[in-house]
């Protein structure tokens, strides 16, 4: 994503060391007689009212002939439309993972396979009345027989999700209760109710739809209604509802999913965090340890338990391979290239010493396995949702004890398939003749679709995006065939680094990043295994002790308003050239709209889909020009192998930068404005939308954190500094270019420009850190600017009124009587006004860039 974005739902096939007695319990449980029953109901002799009458009945009477009993962690009993579970004594105090999805939904309201949320829980008994479902938290520990655990254990005290009575006992004193109320009231701890824009459950309308018992785990369905609250649309969770509800409706009734999974007793070896190498992890403060005299903040990464067979071999395979399911309703035709994008990842784990340590089915039919559901925690899958959303996830549920990985799914939107191929058309379309009629054939839909399956599940074996790893390659490498084809189009797959946008036509570079040097380190980094504690903290010291002289090895978190070579969707740690490349290809694909993406007898839908993709796909490529400007590159080497993290972007490099804006985004790009497309789509609109571009550039570039960082670097080194002051003028120059000439004609799209930008100094003015230099900078700029419109007559009538019009601007924002209100952005209009009518791709671009997993 992305993503995004991050950690919840899936299933696994894992290494569970549990002493489960499965067998013996469920043998014991149906083979009672009514004595043993009998006895065990007038265990404690606590369980009477005031009347002395026992609430804890004989097993039989609770458990009648008409129970559907099912054996597995607990014994499931459905009585009419009641639930009971059976609590083996082994299983009480025991952690478990509850996860809760949504299995089916309403459209508008969410999607099939959607988290709704995961927790670990105790089941414990309170006395010879009652069984406590408890919430645990890892969150504070100590490990030790220091008194501070005393403290710790006190302030760690588990909340009650739920109490239930006892309802009977079974033989080995196994606690009986009807468990009916946890899945058919609203408990808040598992409830899907604001996720879908609800008030709370309706009780008449809950159902139990059925449950099964697996030796780790229980699996539970319920057919849920719950009022709908006031919003009238509802997505959850970052993704926006694709369909709009019915307002004659007063609920959405869906399917709730409730997995309880029996977490290993012996929790897996730990590896504590290192964030120079990139892993989702779980913090705790460990109050045992106070060697610098502080309680601190620990991590550890999420991962799953690998362990060879062979430990003595330098390459074994797993006891237990990561086993992905494709899911039933992955489209058939995409199921191969599914396999493909998973198991590309298998070379990375042969660098950790596993050999086939991840592999993909496809997943069983009813007849092969009717007890097979893509949403038993034991099994991760990659689902697939039908949703117009362009995106895809790979969120996985661990065990905060040890970080061990339990269980993921990937889960694809369909509408992935319309993100990754408009991005492939306007970022490898002048290269890859595939791509150059649309639809694009079927085999590259497959590559790409391998391309974000590697990615997603990249995201469930515990790595976060890596902005920092495409930054190692050259703009020569990028369009080396030879260097490509071996080391792709960046270190990490991780990495928002899409397609080869750099290389141009004849080059024959390859196109698509794949799992690479980056990622087979940090696949070796936090899966290899060590014999001892002391080897695995000296081998793990050597391994990032690579990223010194190995840039390719480096990691990042996405930055890139502070780090240009920590940004989403780029190429190369030289953005200025990776764009000069790119733009030489928009030109190429910009001719080839038409003939790309329209057939006889058909709408113009797609070319204004493409339309808007290239725009898009512009103002991308110049902002990643535009965090040159006041950058600060960040290597994350610590002491002993660098002196320093931050590294200031060289005063040349950052000129560079403005000017080529300056020469590129501020010139009118022509390409977008071209009669032969837009009068196809529409009578105006498309100056509007490169003017909101350009402006959303110099909102970016004239902001108050760039100029903090360039005014407090002058601070340090006014000799080699680009000041403020310095952009400030070189902004104008460009903005303003047409003012050099003795009698200045401005044509409208620059007047827009132009007025935008004092629109923007003005706001600026207002709005700014009163502590910083930007309110003074920007009153300065306002004043030469209007200077300078006073002292030119255009060479036309239009432009005399336009200078005319710049002189009032100003002299209405310098006037301190005026009341501050926020001016209109560039003559802009405000995204999301039903009165614009725009079109998809424009909201897509200009509210929130489509990206993977978020």
């Amino acid at each position: 994503m992305a993503g995004v974005f991050c950690r919840r739902r899936g299933a696994i096939v894992v290494a569970v060391a549990a002493p489960l007695l499965v067998m013996s319990v469920a043998g014991q449980a149906l083979a009672q007689g009514p004595g043993a029953r009998a006895a065990m109901a007038a265990r404690g002799g606590g369980g009477g009212n005031s009347n002395g009458e026992s609430k804890i009945k004989p097993y039989d009477e609770v458990i009648t002939d008409k129970a559907v009993t099912d054996a597995g962690l607990f014994i499931t009993h459905r009585v009419g439309d009641k639930l009971y579970y059976e609590i083996p004594q082994s299983m009480l105090d025991r952690d478990m993972v509850w996860v809760a999805t949504l299995e089916k939904t309403q459209a508008g309201f969410q999607w099939a396979g959607m988290p709704v949320n995961d927790r670990v829980v105790r089941w414990q008994m309170k006395d010879d009345e009652t069984i406590l479902l408890r919430d645990v938290n890892y969150a504070i520990r100590a490990d030790t027989d220091d008194p501070i655990s005393i403290a710790v254990d006190n302030t760690s005290f588990s909340p009650v999700i739920k109490a239930f009575p006892v309802a009977a006992w079974g033989k080995d004193q196994n606690a009986v209760i009807d468990v009916t109320s946890l899945f058919t009231s609203d408990v808040k701890e598992f409830s899907p109710a604001t996720s879908l824009g609800a008030s709370g459950i309706d009780g008449s309308r809950t159902f139990l739809e059925g449950v099964k018992a697996f030796p780790e785990n229980i699996e539970t369905r319920v057919l849920a209604t719950y009022n709908l609250g006031g919003r009238e649309q509802a997505g959850g969770r970052g993704f926006p509802s694709a369909v709009r509800r019915d307002p004659s409706q007063s609920g959405v009734s869906v399917v709730m999913h409730h997995s309880m999974i029996l977490l290993p007793e012996e929790p897996m070896q730990p590896r504590f965090h290192d964030d120079r190498v990139g892993f989702f992890s779980v913090g705790f403060t460990d109050y045992a340890d106070d060697s610098d005299h502080e309680a601190r903040t620990k991590r550890l990464i999420t991962r799953w338990r690998l362990e060879k067979k062979n430990p003595d071999a330098d390459l074994s395979e797993p006891v237990e391979p990561i086993v992905w399911y494709v899911s039933p309703e992955v489209p058939a035709k995409w199921v191969p290239w599914v396999i493909d994008g998973i198991e590309q990842w298998q070379p990375a784990f042969e660098s950790a010493g596993f050999k086939n340590a991840i592999v993909g089915k496809v997943a069983p039919t009813p007849q092969q396995d009717p007890d097979w559901d893509p949403e038993d925690a034991r099994y991760t899958t990659i689902r697939w949702l039908p949703s117009d959303v362009p995106n895809a996830f790979g969120p996985h549920v661990h065990d905060p004890r040890s970080g061990e990985i339990i269980e993921a799914d990937v889960r694809m939107f369909h509408n992935v398939m319309k993100l990754v191929r408009d991005w492939y058309f306007v970022q490898a379309g002048a290269t890859d003749e595939r791509a150059q009629n649309l639809p694009m054939p079927d085999d590259l839909m497959g590559e790409l679709i391998a391309f974000v399956v590697a990615h997603e599940v990249g995201h469930s074996l515990g790595f976060p995006h890596n902005m920092k790893a495409s930054s190692s390659y050259t703009v020569e490498n990028l369009r080396d065939a030879e260097f490509t084809k071996k080391m792709g189009t960046a270190p990490s797959i991780m990495d928002y680094a899409r397609f080869n946008y750099v290389a141009q036509p004849g080059d024959n570079a390859s196109l698509m990043a794949a799992v690479g040097p980056y990622d087979h380190f940090a696949v070796e980094w936090g899966y290899r295994q060590y014999d001892s504690e002391e080897a695995e903290k000296a081998g793990l010291a050597a391994l990032v002790a690579k990223q010194v002289e190995n840039p390719m090895l480096r990691f990042g978190d996405p930055n890139p308003g502070e780090d240009p070579t920590q940004q989403t969707e780029d190429l190369t740690g030289d953005p200025v050239g990776a764009t000069r490349m790119g733009l030489a290809n928009l030109e190429r694909i910009a001719d080839m709209l038409i003939s790309a993406t329209s057939s006889e007898g058909d709408d113009y839908h797609l070319l204004e889909t493409m339309h808007g993709a290239l725009l898009g796909q512009w103002a991308r490529e110049m902002g990643h020009v535009a965090n040159v400007v006041g950058g600060f590159e960040r290597i994350n080497l610590w002491y002993g192998d660098a002196d320093q993290r931050w590294f200031p972007v060289s005063k040349a490099r950052q000129q560079e930068a403005v000017k080529f804006l300056n020469e590129n985004a501020f010139a009118t790009p022509e390409m977008f404005l071209d009669p032969e497309v837009t009068l196809r789509l529409e009578s105006s609109g498309a100056a509007e939308r490169v003017l909101n571009a350009q402006t959303r550039l110099l909102r970016s570039i004239v902001s108050d954190n760039r100029i903090a960082r360039m005014s407090e670097h002058a601070q340090r080194d006014a000799k080699t500094a680009y000041t403020p002051v310095e952009l400030m003028l070189d902004l104008r120059d460009g903005v303003f270019g047409e003012m050099k000439s003795s009698r200045p004609t401005v044509d409208f799209s620059r007047r827009a420009l132009q007025r935008a930008y004092i629109d923007m100094l003005a706001n600026r003015m207002d709005t700014a850190d009163d502590n910083g230099d930007l309110p003074s900078l920007c009153r300065g700029e306002l004043v030469a600017i209007r200077d300078m419109a006073k002292a030119k007559t255009g060479a036309d009538e239009t432009t005399n009124r336009h200078l005319a019009d710049l002189v009032a601007r100003v002299d209405h924002a310098l006037d301190p009587s005026r009341t501050p209100a926020e001016p209109p952005q560039g003559g802009g209009f405000p995204f999301g006004a039903a009165d614009h009518n725009l079109p998809e791709w424009w909201c897509t671009l200009f509210n929130e860039l489509p990206q993977i997993d978020e």
